[in-house]
């Protein structure tokens, strides 16, 4: 499971022209489900986003982990698309639409997440707070 990670002063979703979630101050994460990946994996990324310490503390320094601030959570199988040979993506790691939207839910559920719309074409409006981007993997097995 790989999470792509953004601290944001604010982040929506919209499907054919209508919001569907927005936050405020948090996490904007585009999710993607590998084939391999299973309940272990969505439970480890979801304790390890609401763990990192990525948010300023008094001081000013990366310190303060999510708290009570919000999450949006997007699937975004691409984050598995391989482009080492060639120049168009293969996405054969990433899991099919059946397997990876319970994950995505359970990861969703786990960390209280607000959602896009699995499987539709999204526009992903974001604004940057830092700018601070993380990729973050589950640990393989």
């Amino acid at each position: 499971m790989r999470a792509l990670i953004q601290r944001v002063s604010r982040a929506a979703v919209s499907v054919d022209g209508r919001e569907v979630s927005s936050i405020g101050p948090g996490l904007l994460v585009l999710l993607g489900v590998s084939g391999d990946d299973d309940e272990v994996d969505a439970k480890w990324l979801a304790e390890k986003v609401r763990a990192l310490r990525i948010f300023p503390d008094a001081d000013g320094r990366m310190n303060e982990p999510l708290g009570d601030r919000e999450v949006l959570c997007v699937s975004q199988f691409t984050l598995y698309g391989d482009v080492r040979r060639g120049n168009r993506p293969s996405f054969v790691e990433a899991a099919p639409p059946e397997a990876a939207e319970p994950l995505y839910e359970r990861f969703c559920e786990l960390l209280g997440a607000r959602r896009g719309s699995f499987g539709a074409m999204m526009a992903v409006e974001l604004v940057n707070d830092g700018p601070v981007t993380l990729l973050v993997e589950s640990p393989t097995r």
